[in-house]
């Protein structure tokens, strides 16, 4: 008997049984672990300030320079994805920056 962690396996992985994957039914993105986009449109209200500030405050890990660089993006995209990820968070860094008064695309997959 194989040795493990200084006992015999049987005795550690007794309780384990097999796993077993099922075929993916969908294509690649069709998942729950897909990412949810926050994209923040153009507008002729908001400032350059004023958006970079916003995200600086409520999108983690944005700095006041990154948001001016995010700010030009959508400035000459017309839009921009300012957060990528679980649904959750997205629909709270959504509704804050709606609350803030940025104009906000619907949520996307």
């Amino acid at each position: 008997m194989r040795k493990l962690y200084g006992r015999g396996a049987a005795i550690i992985l007794g309780g384990v049984s097999q796993t077993v994957e099922l075929p993916r039914v969908g294509g690649p993105g069709s998942g729950h672990g897909d990412a949810w986009k926050v994209i923040v449109r153009n507008d002729d209200h908001n400032t350059f300030d004023h958006v970079a500030r916003t995200l600086a405050r409520y999108i983690p890990g944005t700095t006041l320079e990154r948001g001016h660089e995010i700010a030009n993006v959508i400035h000459n995209a017309g839009k921009a994805i300012v957060f990528s990820g679980h649904q959750e968070p997205a629909e709270h860094y959504w509704e804050q920056l709606k609350g803030a008064g940025l104009t906000m695309a619907p949520l996307a997959r």
